[in-house]
């Protein structure tokens, strides 16, 4: 982290007016949050909490998230993090946090009684805080990071869209979603949304069928320089993007839209299908609580291989390594994820529990979203990730092959020529 940052994110937090600092002689456990929707849900969980132990929590709210980011990182070099909070930033700076000693390792919380606390947990979830032997980043192996819900993006399905065109099933396969898009042109219904403006989203939808083409291993390799994005593999992702422009399977301004509008335009039922994860739950019950809609896997090319998803944990805490709470704040986290508050937080939020067990007591949308998580991946588990130029260009080159401003191959051939100058750059960088 760069000393004029912290010191210019430092001062930003201390002029700040929400801005309240942790007492150290409180026996209270402090815990900043930036997830203003669940707020009231904390603070009613924590009042419970009081009256069944007798320990006392304060959730802090700070938002937006990047206000929120930016508090976690001034306090870390100031040393005045609270007991629980939560890093929001890439797992690189998740691994720093790490090394500059802020964040306890909980692995041998994990492991008691025969690790019956890990077990409660959907195994993906747990995997996004750990840190595996031989990791990237150097990290001891162990588990960092306790997970509150978990998410994973699937494709949602408008029920009374598909009837009025004449489709029964939703469709398993690419070929069969081609189909069904027909279908939708005929009747004048718009096949796809999804807030492709912004290019996490485009980078999740791509990465899906990479996974589902070719598999995670020779994406990594594509990670490491062993092979080429020119690949016919990548040529064949590429391509998903192409024939789904050309085939107008896309509602119109998809490249444009951020997220917040394409979750309207399914809401108000301006779309048969969305790609969007399972936190629109709450959001489209707020804007059509009478939508008919089903959860379903993007429809897969490579039938010889299952259809991966992004997800893993959506949020999670960490506790303070230097907290002189510690043991009290791992002992909430462990009435926190425990089966009977998971399964409230999850009915008042509409978000998936981390805990497994939870999930038989969820509205069925959200259990159907649940049961995707078997096939859920994330850039954050895989062993590197691809260099943030990389991805831009990556992800960029989608929108513009969406528009025909391009090709899958010249993509292709662009991606592999900047591929080849970060790499040179990184190892000039590293002395090799």
């Amino acid at each position: 982290m760069k000393r004029g940052l912290i010191i210019v994110l430092f001062l930003l937090s201390l002029a700040a007016p929400s801005c309240s600092l942790q007492k150290p002689s409180d026996d209270t456990v402090v815990i900043w949050h930036w997830m203003t929707d669940r707020h009231d849900v904390f603070e009613r969980l924590a009042a419970e909490y009081e009256q069944q132990t007798g320990g006392k929590v304060d959730f802090q709210l700070y938002a937006p998230s990047d206000i929120y980011s930016q508090k976690v990182v001034a306090a870390a070099q100031a040393g005045i993090l609270p007991d629980i909070y939560g890093v929001l930033d890439p797992k690189r700076v998740f691994a720093d946090f790490i090394q500059s000693g802020y964040i306890a390792d909980l692995s041998d919380e994990f492991k008691q009684n025969n690790g019956a606390w890990a077990k409660t947990f959907f195994p993906k979830a747990l995997a996004v805080n750990r840190f595996e032997e031989n990791n990237f980043y150097n990290i001891p192996p162990g588990i960092y990071g306790v997970p509150i819900d978990v998410t994973n993006i699937q494709m949602l399905y408008n029920k009374e869209l598909l009837r009025i065109a004449g489709i029964q099933h939703p469709p398993a396969t690419f070929d069969e979603f081609l189909e069904v898009i027909n279908a939708l042109n005929r009747v004048g219904i718009s096949g796809l949304v999804s807030g492709w403006g912004e290019l996490w989203m485009v980078n999740c939808f791509a990465l899906n069928y990479a996974m589902n083409i070719m598999g995670e291993d020779k994406v990594v390799n594509t990670y490491r320089g062993e092979v080429p994005y020119t690949d016919a593999d990548w040529i064949k992702v590429f391509r998903v993007f192409e024939t789904l422009a050309k085939k107008k399977a896309l509602i119109v301004g998809i490249v444009t839209k951020i997220n917040k509008y394409a979750e309207q335009d399914f809401a108000l039922e301006r779309a048969a299908f969305a790609f969007n994860g399972s936190w629109c739950v709450n959001v489209y019950h707020e804007m059509n609580p009478d939508l008919d809609y089903g959860v379903m896997l993007p429809p897969r090319v490579n039938l010889e291989r299952p259809m991966s998803i992004w997800g893993g944990a959506g949020s999670s805490f960490v506790v303070n390594k230097s907290s002189a709470h510690k043991q009290q704040a791992i002992a909430f986290l462990k009435w926190l994820t425990a089966e009977k508050q998971q399964s409230f937080l999850s009915r008042e939020t509409r978000n998936l529990p981390a805990n497994r067990f939870a999930a038989g007591s969820i509205p069925d949308i959200l259990s159907d979203f649940a049961q995707g998580m078997a096939y859920a991946t994330h850039p954050t588990i895989l062993p590197l990730e691809e260099d943030g130029l990389v991805r831009e260009r990556f992800d960029k080159g989608l929108q513009a092959i969406v528009i025909g401003e391009k090709t899958p191959e010249q993509l292709a051939r662009e991606l592999q020529e900047l591929k080849v100058r970060q790499m040179a750059r990184q190892h000039r960088k590293d002395g090799r």
